[in-house]
């Protein structure tokens, strides 16, 4: 670490920090589904409609979220029914996530319970069903109408991955407990819920299972998820320190590892940097299993280089994080902390 820095430093750091340039670090381009908006739009509405116990605070904040137009980014390439199925399941994520934070682990246990069981069960529906149960079924009955058996099955084991992570935090949450750094690292790989997505990527042509687990994908995939992770990790800090949440690289750094809030930045944002060279080095050693596979190996990388580039430019397009100035952010990559509302 450097020298202790002066006290005038020292004050900017407790007001503001600096972000790491990621935009800059990325090479992949920038696409956008020609039909992203129309999509985007449709599967906002979708969730809203479908869930009447939403606040207006919160009905406006699902709009501001823009998960439709990550979709776009991220599955650039996809048929536009299938988009559309993809959209909803984006925003049911961040709708699960929003729902659950500040639950009790038993009761991230009772969600985990009635939206499995829908997809298990996808045609068994009960008139007393709460939404998110309702919105499970609706989008799973119409995912599995043309996905492969396989991505099926995947989809049911990463999402189950989800939400015992899920109640592993709300446990820690629980308890007052702030976890370890690698510890924090490997519960955020699912309670990202990147592993769902990225099971999406392959909605129709199911990579064969000896694909999936090559350990070259593997790697490909454990980096996108850790960069699409801890970038959020970034982009995320300020909305969790205002109301307390301790669920944060950022946060164990500073805690246990003696950082500044802006040294804690710069390591997450290295180890971002990292991430994204890791991907590019495994992309070169990626096998080949003949023409077909490779075929559809090569349109799975392509997606997963959509979301890393993808979600770095949507943090700023989004509200969710940095508010109505995601562009400015973007540009001086200067943010100034908010104040602690724990009640929020």
């Amino acid at each position: 670490m450097s020298s202790a820095p002066s006290s005038a430093l020292n004050q900017v750091q407790e007001t503001s920090f600096i972000l790491p340039d990621l935009v800059s670090h990325c090479h992949y381009s920038l696409i956008y589904h020609p039909d992203g908006d129309v999509v985007a739009q449709q599967s906002v509405d979708w969730l809203d409609s479908a869930c009447p116990e939403l606040s207006a605070k919160q009905r406006k904040a699902l709009h501001k979220l823009k998960a439709g137009e990550l979709t776009a980014y991220c599955y650039n390439s996809a048929p536009t029914a299938i988009l559309r199925v993809i959209s909803d399941f984006l925003n049911y994520l961040f709708h699960l996530d929003n729902i659950s934070d500040g639950m009790f682990e038993r009761d991230t246990e009772k969600l985990a319970h009635v939206v499995m069981n829908a997809l298990w069960f996808p045609y068994a529906s009960r008139p007393e069903e709460t939404s998110a149960t309702k919105l499970a079924r609706d989008f799973w009955t119409r995912c599995i109408s043309d996905a492969g058996v396989g991505t099926q099955a995947r989809f049911k084991e990463t999402l189950g991955l989800f939400f015992e992570a899920v109640g592993v935090e709300a446990q820690c949450r629980d308890s007052g407990i702030v976890p370890d750094l690698e510890s924090c690292i490997s519960l955020r790989r699912d309670t990202s819920g990147c592993k769902p997505c990225w099971v999406l990527i392959d909605h129709v042509s199911t990579l064969p299972d000896f694909v999936v687990e090559h350990p070259v994908i593997g790697a490909l995939n454990q980096s996108t998820n850790d960069l699409v992770t801890w970038s959020n990790d970034i982009f995320s800090y300020n909305v969790k320190q205002s109301r307390g949440d301790t669920h944060n690289m950022i946060v164990i750094l500073m805690k246990y590892h003696e950082h500044t809030l802006q040294s804690a930045v710069d390591y997450v944002g290295e180890l971002c940097r990292e991430t994204i060279d890791s991907f590019q080095r495994n992309r070169r050693l990626v096998p080949s299993w003949g023409t077909e596979i490779d075929s559809m190996v090569q349109r799975y990388i392509r997606g997963l280089e959509s979301w890393i580039v993808g979600s770095l430019h949507w943090s700023f397009m989004t509200e969710r994080y940095f508010g109505a100035s995601g562009e400015d952010v973007k540009k001086t990559r200067v943010v100034s902390l908010l104040p602690k509302t724990p009640s929020s």
